[in-house]
């Protein structure tokens, strides 16, 4: 019984929080650069497993998780340039 009511309540919040047909509301996201090509050197050359990448300025922060030679993995951070 609780699920027709859930579906109802997300509905109404989907019509509540639609943005406005003036484009008052618009949200604009800026992406300085893309990380994604950083990202991938990193990995490729620590042969770890990709974590995290947040661009910070002109730069990429980079986190890897790199596995070792019998002992626990270890988490590397790489700060690359854009």
């Amino acid at each position: 019984m609780a699920f027709p009511l859930s579906v109802a309540v997300v509905a109404a919040g989907l019509v509540a929080s639609a943005p406005s047909s003036d484009g008052a509301g618009t949200l604009v996201l800026r992406v300085a650069g893309d990380c994604s090509a950083a990202a991938a050197q990193v990995v490729e050359q620590t042969g770890g497993q990709l974590l995290s990448v947040q661009p910070v300025g002109d730069s990429c922060i980079i986190t890897v998780l790199v596995s070792g030679n019998g002992q626990r993995p270890r988490k590397v951070t790489v700060k690359v340039p854009m």
